[in-house]
């Protein structure tokens, strides 16, 4: 028997924003499945768009399991996670021994498959992924404050400098061309492009 998809399934019972009052609360399971969505979505934008030679469903599994390592760890609030290098080294060792675990929860046949979405990707598709991770962030604190909690004000603040900070022509099309409809309420989503 083994266990791996049972603990994935528990990812819901992890909550995200440990240190801020949620009107939303959000666990790891919403989270990453609308990571993966952004990241699908910004691969697609890459590859159509742009050119870049990334497969796009490959983005999506590396978006899946993106934080699977904290169905053990926990979710690490930012502000303690890179508090210090020291710190940051010191979770990242945490991280690599949860991502063995998982791993070991697979049968030895699915263990090289599964096993590189543990940990943190490279190149474009890990750029996609972290880019992705960010606007996921991004829109909660928007969803927050449409909610009416300005606790999220300044981490969207923050959030937003650093999504801008990414170099990536795939983002500033998602940022302009998706994101600003979060902030929309369910009857002006619903109605009809051009009328006011």
């Amino acid at each position: 028997m083994h266990h791996f998809y049972a603990y994935m399934s528990r990812l819901r019972y992890i909550r995200r924003w440990g240190l801020m009052r949620s009107a939303l609360p959000e666990n790891d399971a919403e989270h990453s499945l609308q990571v993966a969505m952004i990241a699908h979505g910004l691969a697609l934008i890459a590859r159509d768009k742009y050119g870049r030679a990334v497969e796009p469903e490959h983005v999506l599994a590396l978006a899946v399991y993106h934080d699977a390592t904290e169905v053990i760890t926990g979710d690490m609030p930012t502000p303690v996670k890179y508090h210090s290098p020291a710190l940051r080294k010191a979770y990242g060792a945490i991280e690599d021994r949860a991502a063995d675990r998982l791993a070991a929860m697979l049968p030895e046949g699915l263990r090289p498959s599964l096993t590189p979405y543990f940990r943190h990707a490279e190149g474009l598709p890990g750029q996609l992924v972290r880019a992705a991770d960010k606007i996921s962030a991004y829109v909660k604190c928007l969803e927050e404050q449409r909610a009416g909690n300005p606790e999220f004000e300044a981490a969207g603040e923050n959030i937003l400098r650093s999504i801008e900070a990414i170099d990536l022509p795939e983002v500033r099309d998602f940022m302009t061309e998706f994101v600003p409809s979060f902030s929309l309420t369910l009857d002006a989503l619903n109605r009809p492009e051009g009328e006011a």
